[in-house]
């Protein structure tokens, strides 16, 4: 067996134990966020950390450097994880509830896009004022604000689940923007990669990118939907075992083939897939067998993830990865919080509003990941992400516990389930 595959087994068997070790100690333990854990496991036994201090016989720093597109994994790592990353999105979308986004959309629509356009705004300024990037236009500061616009669908879930709030008007409101703040954020994501791939920043240029990603996103979720009950049909036809799993991967990895051959991001084709059935007949039985694929591979995108982060670089940069996640914070707090004011919510709900949709998680680790993949952002930039991802999790999850906890109803006489909110089942 040739030494380099052997290097690449013994990488996936340690990035799997120390992700899981790392997930269990955080999810069971320190009750965080399990994403956390696994990050963190690949910091440790990354090239920056352990993994290029100690050596192993006969094959040397395990996690040294080799030079993928820049970034210090190996090239059999580096694709496992952009198979996690697909198998992650194309799930997002799976469970995502779309009547549910469609009957409260208008309300949600609204406050997502707040929660987009202020946080890119603002990321993109705050790169340029800090001198990341030479101009609002650069790619740097464009993935900077789409970096600032993702939402943790997952972090703010638990939270309201935690306190029996996912039925009341800011919980559904807070879901549904989540839900579509991740659609806007790939959206976001798709256009600024693009841009970056042409090198052309022109209104017009921009335009064109705008509408392409558009055209692309809504054709290819569309055609899903249109088509779910009979992919559904074909899929249950097959007989053979782990024939629904292994067809229904195919579908999303043709899908995001597809959408990089039209210059787009891979994810947004797995998300789309994913979209268009999660309504469907084959929509549990898919979430039920991807369960131990998505096990396997998603730890392993998000501790090589951690692996890339350099202390060295990261070190000077706290005070400023402080900065980064203040605004990052009240960026959704405006962007969020004020739209919900003229949309039957008073000062507190618009508060739970505002930070409900303040945690960053997955998708700010994947819009970061893909851009330090591509070279668009430095490591200095990346290890802020992973900053303000840390702190947003830990952090605001238990300012909105204690906002739920006091403070009372946080919407506005009149505001019913039909009308755009949803009773809260302690106050009928």
């Amino acid at each position: 067996m040739e030494i380099e595959l052997v290097r690449l087994i013994l990488q996936v068997g340690l990035v799997l134990l120390v992700a899981k070790l790392g997930g269990e100690i955080f999810g069971r333990y320190l009750k965080q966020p399990v994403v956390l854990g696994e990050l963190m496991g690949g910091m440790l036994i990354g090239p920056y950390a352990l993994g290029g201090i100690i050596p192993i016989p006969y094959l040397g720093h395990l996690f040294a450097e080799s030079g993928v597109e820049g970034m210090p994994i190996s090239i059999g790592l580096h694709a496992l994880s952009q198979i996690g990353v697909i198998i992650l999105l194309f799930t997002i979308g799976l469970e995502a509830d779309l009547r549910g986004l469609i009957k409260y959309g208008s309300r949600s629509l609204l406050i997502a896009l707040g929660g987009v356009i202020v946080p890119f705004v603002l990321g993109d300024i705050t790169a340029v004022l800090f001198g990341l990037a030479e101009g609002i236009s650069a790619p740097p500061a464009l993935f900077m604000g789409a970096i600032m616009t993702a939402t943790s669908v997952g972090i703010t879930t638990r939270v309201l689940r935690d306190v029996g709030k996912l039925r009341t008007p800011e919980g559904v409101t807070i879901l549904g923007s989540a839900i579509i703040d991740d659609v806007l954020g790939i959206l976001v994501l798709t256009i600024v990669v693009n841009l970056a791939q042409r090198g052309s920043f022109k209104p017009f240029g921009i335009l064109f990118t705008i509408g392409e990603a558009l055209i692309f996103w809504f054709a290819l979720t569309g055609l899903s939907i249109l088509l779910s009950q009979y992919i559904s049909r074909i899929l249950k036809s097959f007989r053979s075992s782990g024939a629904i799993t292994a067809l229904g991967l195919a579908l999303v990895f043709i899908a995001a083939a597809v959408a990089e051959l039209f210059g787009l991001a891979a994810i947004i084709g797995a998300f789309s897939i994913g979209l268009g059935l999660s309504n469907s007949e084959i929509a549990r039985p898919l979430r039920e067998r991807l369960e131990p694929i998505y096990d396997f591979f998603v730890p392993i995108f998000f501790a090589v993830i951690g692996m890339m982060l350099d202390f060295h670089a990261v070190g000077g940069l706290l005070l400023f990865g402080l900065i980064v996640v203040v605004f990052a914070i009240l960026a959704k707090l405006l962007g969020c919080g004020l739209p919900s004011l003229g949309l039957g919510f008073n000062k507190v709900g618009a508060t739970r509003i505002g930070f409900g949709m303040s945690p960053r998680g997955e998708v700010a680790l994947v819009i970061a990941g893909i851009g330090l993949a591509g070279g668009v952002i430095n490591s200095d930039m990346f290890g802020i992400t992973v900053i303000m991802v840390f702190i947003t999790a830990l952090v605001t999850p238990p300012i909105l516990l204690f906002t739920f906890r006091h403070g009372g109803a946080g919407w506005k006489r009149g505001v019913t389930q039909d009308g755009g909110g949803a009773r809260d089942d302690e106050h009928q």
